[in-house]
């Protein structure tokens, strides 16, 4: 589904090139769980973000599903961003202006679903999260972790192909994580959603298929998950 080949980001100093990431070559197969590991600073998300396609200054191939991305322009990735990603964002990026609901919509809107079903698939994520009651309000009326909440269900409401998550868990209480990977796990084995997932935490890096480990923005190691 997704394949990187010798794939570099660069960042331009003062004093001298910084590679956040050096010759980066891997395959993500369709249905699987990858856990990114890493220190602080070792390209993690940076990794991600340019999987997600929020970065575009990278030199390489990358292809998805069977798609030459380092070949589209800026609208034919955004139109493949908007139809097979979910992102969830460890800093949230909801839109502040927008009620829980109307955040929940816009990829729905993207997607040309219509309206009536619109209302029919927020209702039942609303629901899934157990958030009914959040969704007239705004972002900033909102916990860090029931933001983060949010995040979640934003990224999963259009059932992407890839969901794409950095520090998935990281603002949400031990019982609110492991609900989320165990969502995780249950939409990767029954419904074969493909999820990469940036983590520092063991605990949720085993509930996925395999572990990729990053250091100094190169790929350092692959492994098995514990499932």
């Amino acid at each position: 589904m997704i394949e990187l080949k010798n794939l570099d980001r660069v960042y331009p100093l003062k004093g001298g090139p910084f590679f956040a990431l050096r010759a980066i070559n891997l395959t993500i197969r369709a249905g699987e769980f990858v856990s990114i590991m890493g220190p602080s600073g070792s390209g993690k998300s940076t990794l991600l973000h340019v999987l997600g396609l929020h970065d575009s200054a990278w030199q390489g191939e990358y292809w998805f599903q069977g798609a030459p991305v380092h070949q589209l322009d800026k609208k034919q990735r955004f139109d493949l961003q908007k139809k097979n990603l979910g992102f969830i964002f460890q800093s949230y990026h909801l839109l502040d202006d927008l009620t829980v609901y109307e955040n929940l919509e816009i990829p729905l809107s993207y997607r040309d679903v219509p309206k009536k079903e619109r209302q029919s698939i927020v209702c039942d994520v609303l629901d899934r999260f157990h958030i009914v009651g959040k969704k007239d309000l705004y972002p900033n009326q909102l916990s860090g972790g029931q933001q983060q909440l949010v995040g979640v269900a934003r990224a999963l409401v259009a059932k992407p192909a890839v969901i794409l998550a950095d520090e998935p868990t990281g603002n949400l209480h031990s019982d609110q994580g492991r609900e989320i990977m165990q969502l995780f796990q249950k939409l990767n084995a029954e419904q074969g959603v493909t999820i990469v997932q940036v983590t520092h935490s063991a605990e949720n890096a085993a509930c996925g298929t395999r572990i990729v480990r990053l250091a100094d923005g190169l790929l350092v190691g692959s492994e098995g998950g514990k499932r």
